[in-house]
């Protein structure tokens, strides 16, 4: 039975072959200053920084640039875009990148105008905003994490070697976000790969959750199969414009909060791959893939049936004669073929996980209620030694 639950969202989408263009529509809505929010510098390489400039220019747009966002944004930096948004008086901040320099861009929206330490009090205390939130928009330029279309963001305190995510309301979505695939074209194969299994496992992580009969779950089976055909094509030509359009759509319906309504949801490998960031500020991707199988296989008895009915649905594994136990684990096992034969990482010790980190990075796992089974200190540190 579904559980009662409010759906909200309000970003506005453009998706397509220059979807840019969409910013004509959006930008005179907003003030002048606008804080142009991107990362290492791709961008003016591609010719994207030079297309969202010229349309910024045409609005008469004063520009204020905060580079250099990394793939796990820090408390450091969220603190020099806090300065740099105040200085700018900003009235948007316009994020172009993928998933890292959204997620900053949104930390920044809410901390401009806080008046205490955003790690303590949103990462840490969990709290929501009680002061003006700066308006974001989006230049999508790698898929993933959703966050063109959710209230997510990730930040990582490298002096407490923790990354954490926290989820805000709808008042922080973007609000709107130009989806353009080409604009992914150009990302180096490790990155992409590392992004089709971030979509994967975001739609995982909900639906290894409940026992009911979930509207969701049928939706999530189809994103799951349509993902995993479209990344098999991906991987073989990957300016292939339908399999990554397809892929780009799947990413944000993952993550985008419709297919969480009325379900418990887990986010435990998030919690465990965040926690092995923190430590080794390996690709967020790789992280979810090197310990997904050590967590299934944890969870997989009392989640059985569940993970069979995963297994016929989402990879065709045929149940004739067979325990639902054994389909389970057929399940996973096409899963983890899968995993290798697109070119994941399916161990720790390749990201720099050492055994003497691990017990570090198990206290820094934060542990969720929502899965299968809550799971221990010691469920942690098994899961963490058994993916080195």
């Amino acid at each position: 039975m579904l559980g009662n639950f409010t759906y909200c969202n309000p970003t506005k989408l453009y998706f397509g072959k220059n979807a840019v263009e969409g910013l004509n529509e959006e930008l005179p809505k907003y003030g002048k200053n606008v804080l142009l929010v991107y990362g290492g510098g791709s961008i003016k390489k591609n010719g994207i920084y030079d297309k969202v400039s010229e349309i910024l220019k045409k609005h008469g747009k004063t520009v204020h640039e905060d580079a250099g966002v990394m793939p796990n944004p820090t408390t450091d930096k969220l603190k020099e875009g806090i300065a740099r948004a105040r200085a700018a008086k900003a009235d948007l901040i316009l994020a172009v990148g993928g998933g890292s320099v959204i997620d900053y861009a949104k930390a920044v929206s809410v901390s401009v105008n806080c008046k205490e330490d955003p790690w303590e009090k949103y990462y840490l205390r969990m709290e929501d905003p009680d002061c003006a939130v700066l308006p974001v928009g989006a230049v999508l330029t790698m898929v993933g994490t959703g966050s063109e279309m959710n209230g997510g963001s990730v930040i990582t305190n490298r002096a407490q070697k923790m990354k954490i995510g926290k989820v805000f309301g709808p008042e922080v979505f973007p609000k709107f976000a130009t989806l353009d695939p080409e604009y992914t074209f150009t990302l180096p194969r490790y990155q992409m790969i590392a992004g089709f299994y971030d979509i994967l496992c975001h739609i995982h992580e909900q639906y290894f959750s409940g026992t009911d009969d979930n509207t969701s779950d049928y939706v999530m089976e189809g994103l799951m199969r349509s993902l995993i055909h479209s990344a098999d094509i991906a991987v073989k030509d990957p300016l292939d414009y339908e399999a990554r359009s397809n892929i780009m759509w799947t990413a944000t319906w993952a993550l985008n909060t419709f297919v969480a309504m009325g379900k418990d949801t887990d986010w435990e490998v998030h919690m465990i791959g965040q926690a092995v960031g923190a430590h080794t500020d390996a690709t967020h991707g790789m992280t979810l893939a090197a310990v997904t199988p050590a967590y299934f296989k944890h969870i997989l008895p009392y989640g059985k049936e569940k993970f069979a009915r995963y297994a016929v649905n989402v990879w065709g594994v045929n149940a004739g004669g067979k325990t639902q136990l054994q389909v389970a684990e057929e399940g996973i096992a096409a899963l983890e073929k899968w995993m290798r034969g697109i070119g994941l990482v399916m161990d720790l010790k390749t990201l720099g996980v050492t055994e003497e980190m691990i017990p570090s990075v198990a206290y820094s796992t934060l542990i969720m209620t929502g899965g299968y089974k809550v799971l221990n200190r010691e469920d942690i540190l098994s899961i963490l030694k058994e993916s080195l």
